[in-house]
């Protein structure tokens, strides 16, 4: 497709929908084959423009704030999957009424606001955002299982058990990352966090899986997430990656 780039408003973002829709057949293709459920991170991509695009193809979407969840309810035009490190008494019931899922980062801050979510009008279902150990961002600032991270509960913590009315887990630990990442991802919860996956409905692996890259080996990504499913088939599996939908599909368009 032919881009006259030179009769562009000077700022723009420009998406070519030929690129975002190759991208979205590939996801499509994944979530089919592998029928793990894929939804898109507006943390990495929320160019609302495309939603109606996106929308053919039947994603939901993932929240990490207030303006995140209504986005979702009023673009998207369906609930969020929302986890944020901090939920705020004055922001959380608004939260509440855009997301189907929410994701709490501490057993206490889950305890702090689940008599809200029993008492919503909607069901929603409740998560805890779980620490393995593990992550392969290689800067420590940006490394979510790093020494001293706060983002989740590790296995030692929660001791083999989690709070009534918890019915998922929620790992992000990857950045762009391969299939072979994910795979000891998946590895190391089975091992930590056994009891754990037993007791829940759904398993949610984050974002950070980019399967449009050109090297991404999507046929182990679909066999790998095929076996997770077959050894726990009570479970959901969850993708959430952003990037994936976004990658090379446009450019910033500006004049220097």
């Amino acid at each position: 497709m032919y881009i006259d780039y030179e009769s562009l408003p000077s700022p723009c973002y420009v998406v070519d929908e030929a690129r975002l829709r190759r991208n979205l057949e590939l996801i499509k293709s994944v979530e089919e084959r592998s029928g793990a459920k894929i939804i898109m991170a507006f943390k990495a991509f929320a160019l609302w423009k495309v939603f109606p695009i996106i929308r053919e193809y039947g994603f939901s979407t993932t929240a990490s704030s207030l303006s995140e969840a209504s986005l979702a309810v009023d673009e998207m035009h369906s609930l969020a999957h929302t986890y944020a490190p901090v939920y705020t008494d004055r922001e959380f019931p608004e939260i509440l009424k855009c997301s189907s899922h929410i994701t709490f980062n501490s057993v206490n801050m889950f305890k702090r606001f689940y008599g809200q979510v029993k008492a919503a009008d909607h069901t929603v279902s409740c998560g805890l955002r779980i620490n393995p150990g593990y992550s392969p961002v290689e800067t420590a600032l940006y490394n979510p299982c790093g020494p001293g991270s706060r983002l989740g509960v590790t296995a030692e913590l929660l001791g083999g058990t989690l709070p009534e009315g918890v019915e998922g887990l929620h790992c992000h630990n990857l950045c762009e990352s391969t299939s072979y990442e994910l795979e000891k991802t998946m590895a190391i919860l089975e091992r930590d966090f056994a009891k754990q996956l037993a007791m829940v409905k759904w398993v949610n692996f984050g974002g950070g899986h980019l399967m449009t890259r050109a090297d991404y080996d999507v046929e182990h990504l679909v066999s790998i997430l095929k076996a997770f499913r077959s050894r726990h088939p009570h479970l959901q599996v969850i993708l959430e990656p952003g990037s994936a939908f976004a990658w090379q599909t446009g450019e910033l368009v500006a004049t220097v």
